[in-house]
């Protein structure tokens, strides 16, 4: 069994940070970085499940929060080993680095 821990643990400080976030900082890419996370996440989860990965939708810099959460979740429940949530882990990191939050 996959400790996911760490990966949903970074997707829900990621995703409370944007939550606590102006919406001058979302307007100033966060929001953007963070729908570029969720659609790398959703991608590798799709993958993973042996699905045609289409890409996740823009719904806005309000729903950013929630589609990182969302799609990192879904990748927490298909991620095959501790090497695959460490990079996950890492990519969520960096995202929130880039957006500043």
């Amino acid at each position: 069994m996959v400790d996911t821990t760490p990966l949903t643990r970074a997707v829900e400080h990621f995703a409370d940070r944007l939550r606590a976030a102006p919406q001058s900082r979302l307007q100033r890419g966060a929001a953007a970085e963070a729908l570029e996370l969720a659609r790398e996440l959703a991608r590798r989860a799709q993958v993973l499940e042996g699905l045609e990965p289409r890409e996740m939708p823009d719904a806005g810099m309000f729903a950013a929060a929630d589609q990182i959460t969302v799609a990192g979740n879904d990748l927490a429940v298909v991620v095959p080993g501790e090497a695959d949530v460490d990079e996950a882990v890492t990519l969520v990191e960096e995202a929130q680095k880039r957006a500043g939050v």
